[in-house]
């Protein structure tokens, strides 16, 4: 695959591993079909896409990206934890071909794998990606395996962020879960962000809690198992504990420390 070294995809349903979705079709990022040609700035184009597809809800929105606005230039990140199943669901639906990116740190709960795997055949979700840190940064900057005890930002830079940007590389734009209602940095999350030269859609934003759980309900998705005993956000395993009543919903990630992201969202 052009620009990605090789990583580990899960089997599709059906067997096989697919490989549609990748970036062979021009994006909006060449020019083409946008603002009178010439090569937009990922700026530029949050402004029209603004523009374009304002007031639009999640799911006809994530159809103009997959086939209007980033044909072939688009894949989602998915943590597939707590409120994962409502996106993904619209994802598959919008095209099941989208790539989706998974993190695997090496220290995810066995219960997020398991609902990962659940999810891709439930939803027959076509490209999930793993994807790794590389072992040669493990083995020189967290060989035994307890960064995340002395720095968690160094952690999350090891496990997520580097891997993350490794895997973003072939792709003009990325698809988010983000809610404004997840508080803190999200507060006033647009649709549309530019960072790093690549446009971040986030269809999600201006959900509330109750439609989030209402779809859950109405298309009957799985949930986490972990969400039972009161795991709200899920992330790695070591930096997440249940919330208590009262709590914010994403409390439990970094508990003890005044760390709220991992990194991956950081602000443009």
């Amino acid at each position: 695959m052009p620009g990605l070294p090789p990583t580990p995809a899960l089997p599709r349903k059906g067997g096989g591993r697919h490989t549609a979705g990748r970036p062979a079709t021009p994006s909006p990022l060449t020019g083409e079909g946008w603002g009178g040609g010439g090569q937009l700035s990922a700026e530029h184009l949050v402004a029209e896409l603004t523009e374009r597809y304002r007031g639009l809800d999640a799911a006809p929105l994530l159809r103009a990206m997959a086939l209007e606005a980033f044909p072939g230039q688009i894949a989602a990140v998915s943590s597939f934890g707590a409120e994962s199943a409502v996106l993904l669901a619209l994802v598959a639906e919008a095209d099941p071909r989208i790539p989706v990116i998974f993190l695997e740190t090496g220290k995810h709960f066995e219960e997020t794998r398991r609902y990962r795997d659940r999810l891709i055949e439930t939803l027959g979700l076509e490209d999930v990606r793993l994807i790794l840190p590389a072992a040669r940064h493990i083995a020189n900057l967290d060989s035994a395996g307890r960064l995340w005890q002395s720095d968690p930002d160094a952690c999350c830079g090891l496990r997520k962020v580097a891997p993350l940007r490794r895997a973003l590389a072939p792709w003009g734009a990325w698809i988010t879960g983000r809610k404004r209602y997840q508080g803190d940095r999200r507060s006033d999350l647009p649709s549309f962000e530019a960072v790093d030269g690549k446009v971040k859609v986030n269809p999600l934003a201006g959900w509330s809690k109750a439609r989030l759980e209402a779809a859950f309900a109405a298309r009957k998705l799985p949930r986490h198992p972990l969400e039972s005993e009161g795991y709200l956000s899920i992330g790695c395993a070591p930096c997440s504990r249940p919330v208590a009543a009262g709590e914010a919903l994403r409390a439990g990630r970094w508990a003890g420390c005044d760390k709220t992201e991992c990194g991956i969202h950081r602000s443009a």
